[in-house]
């Protein structure tokens, strides 16, 4: 049975293009970009020209874009590094990542307090339902959900932020899936993550405005400004620009094919499998994520099954995958305990067919019926 892959949140299997990039600066161009002889000057210019490339591909400024060793560095460099150490209030949500929500809680350890943004059951954020409070020294709103992909309302966040408050984007989740300009969005701060968009694990990029004042976390060198210490992977780089530049450049055609794919999708275990819950929005968000609850039957259970049936898919975010815990984004959509406990994200690639996502949703159902005929009967 050939296995199905439907965690492209999790990760993304890298194209053959980007490793081809890469290559030559795994292999055959050993220089470190710090050092002045021309091998070293070789592997600085294709450093340099990723760093050019990403800026870009994401509207910015190149000396705007530092890299890291991913989305989890990137967003605790953003957090720790940029907010005014004077206590004062923390705006988020539970829809965040815990590579977010970890860093928070140890600002708030240090006497900062954590104002909680409204979350609708849609699982957005309602701007017009929280008031700013005093002091506010740091607010966290990523661009994407990565359990539902609702999409979240930047812009009207950013206008209502004092111009002091460092405001943070983690765009891990959306970036090769949406076009992202850095300087329309206005925000302080915006991370991405290579291997979310079909390129190499390992490397990331925070975006800093070029006005911030960043402290780094590391000590120790002086690469990137002093702000990101440590020899910089060229080919990593290398991989992460091209593997940005296919996602921006076949944006448009991969997004139809994946609402296409995901329409199809959805009806057929609709059809097939109902009752089915859509725990996030029916369109408008990211065009290749489902998180979708089967009432009567148990998430665990169900995951072990589409497992043993050649479906890979998840019950919430890759990095907390060991929890039995129910998802803390669902439970801040406030979705009822049989939705809750019965919820699995599906996340799609353009790398998919239809004949594939067909054969996922013929086993999805046989899973889902059977667990609940076990249920109903015992047997």
């Amino acid at each position: 049975m050939n296995p199905i892959y439907l965690d492209n949140n999790a990760t993304t299997p890298m194209l053959p293009a980007v490793w081809a990039a890469m290559h030559p600066y795994a292999w055959d161009l050993p220089g470190n970009p710090a050092s002045s002889h021309s091998v070293g000057r070789q592997a600085r210019r294709a450093l340099e020209d990723a760093r050019e490339q990403i800026a870009h591909l994401l509207d910015a400024d190149p000396d705007e874009v530092i890299f890291t060793s991913g989305a989890t560095e990137a967003n605790n460099l953003a957090l720790l590094g940029l907010i005014n150490p004077a206590p004062g209030a923390i705006a988020t949500s539970a829809l965040e990542h815990p590579c977010v929500l970890e860093p928070i809680r140890q600002l708030v350890k240090q006497g900062h307090r954590l104002i909680e943004l409204p979350v609708s059951p849609q699982g957005q954020i309602e701007p017009a339902e929280w008031g700013v409070p005093e002091k506010l020294r740091l607010i966290a709103v990523m661009l994407a959900n990565h359990e539902t992909g609702a999409i979240q309302p930047i812009p009207e966040l950013v206008a209502q932020t004092p111009i002091d408050t460092v405001f943070h984007c983690d765009a891990a989740a959306a970036a090769g899936k949406l076009a992202i300009s850095f300087r329309r969005l206005d925000v302080t701060s915006l991370t991405i993550s290579a291997h979310k968009f079909h390129g190499p694990k390992g490397v990331g990029a925070l975006l800093v405005k070029r006005a911030a004042r960043l402290r780094p976390l590391f000590l120790g060198g002086q690469q990137q400004q002093g702000k990101r210490p440590g020899t910089e992977s060229v080919a990593l780089a290398v991989g992460m620009a091209a593997a940005l530049a296919w996602s921006i450049e076949n944006l448009d055609a991969n997004r139809i094919q994946l609402i296409a794919l995901r329409r199809r999708f959805l009806e057929h275990l609709r059809a097939e499998a109902a009752p089915v819950v859509l725990n996030g929005p029916e369109d408008g968000g990211l065009p290749h994520a489902l998180n979708l609850s089967f009432p009567g039957c148990q998430a665990d259970a169900l995951l072990m099954s589409l497992d043993l049936a050649g479906v890979a898919c998840s019950t919430g975010s890759a990095c907390s995958s060991g929890s039995l815990l129910p998802s803390p984004v669902l439970a801040a959509q406030r979705v009822p305990a049989e939705v809750l406990h019965s919820a699995m994200r599906f996340s799609l690639s353009p790398l998919l067919s239809e004949e594939d996502t067909d054969e996922a949703a013929r086993r999805i159902v046989r899973c889902v019926n059977k667990l609940r005929h076990v249920l109903d009967t015992g047997i």
